[in-house]
């Protein structure tokens, strides 16, 4: 899911999706308005589930989307290789998640993974 807001809205720690890509705002910077035209505001990004850098110029009365980014509890059913199966302790639905490297996670465990646009990922501490 996602919805509508100006550029002058987004603040830096939120999302804006950016080529189709979720995205988290790393830094944000406005310039002033010109003799012709209004003030343009940069936005540099990183995409939350490929962590691609992206970024976007456009005027601060745009209009983007953002996504609604959630951040969910599940647990671990069982680990094979670097794949876990997990289980969504509200709706009870089970899937499948590539663990992060360096993270450890055990059988039995909760844990937290964060959804948006219909992907998802375990979120890292």
């Amino acid at each position: 899911m996602k919805q509508q807001a100006e550029i002058r809205q987004l603040k830096e720690g939120g999302y804006v999706i950016i080529d189709d890509e979720p995205c988290e705002i790393v830094s944000m910077s406005v310039s002033k308005p010109g003799k012709h035209g209004a003030a343009k505001a940069r936005i540099d990004a990183i995409g939350i589930f490929d962590g691609q850098k992206r970024s976007i110029v456009q005027p601060v009365t745009a209009k983007v989307y953002v996504p609604i980014v959630e951040r969910k509890r599940a647990q671990v059913i069982s680990i094979t290789g670097n794949v876990a199966q997990l289980m969504d302790l509200t709706t009870y639905e089970t899937f499948e998640l590539v663990v992060p490297e360096g993270m450890e996670i055990e059988l039995g465990k909760e844990i937290v993974y964060i959804e948006s646009l219909n992907k998802r990922k375990i979120a890292e501490k």
